[in-house]
């Protein structure tokens, strides 16, 4: 067994309080949110029954952890609304449209810009 397989092979809980198991290694009956979500589901409030760890040399703390929980305990997922539908559609109007020159650009605008690419370049723009 490597070093590292050793170190995130955690059945027990013991170390860090929860099952943990190596990345790939987690028996079945456990999934992520996304996991979950693909199989049309959610946690439903439960708790964190598990997570698998892998080392990084990215993250800071040398380690990528993701929590899973229990597919037998997940509830489906809440239908959408009419009323959500209307929100998160005026959330995404919002995003598209422009603060400088008030059209729809067509595409959410950049939060590094803060404006459409027209406004932003607009002697770029003139040039073309």
């Amino acid at each position: 067994m490597s070093p590292t397989f050793g170190k995130c092979f955690d059945p027990t809980g013991t170390t860090y309080g929860v099952p943990t198991f190596p990345w790939k290694f987690a028996p079945d009956g456990y999934a992520t949110r996304r996991q979950l979500r693909a199989r049309g589901l959610r946690p439903g409030g439960q708790s964190v029954a598990a997570q698998v760890m892998r080392r990084s040399r990215r993250r800071k703390a040398g380690v990528l952890v993701a929590y899973l929980y229990r597919v037998d305990q997940a509830k489906p997922v809440r239908p959408m609304t009419p009323g959500r539908a209307a929100a998160l559609a005026k959330a995404m109007r919002a995003r598209r449209t422009c603060p400088q020159c008030r059209t729809d650009a067509g595409y959410c605008i950049p939060t590094s810009l803060g404006m459409c690419v027209t406004c932003a370049y607009p002697q770029e723009q003139h040039a073309a």
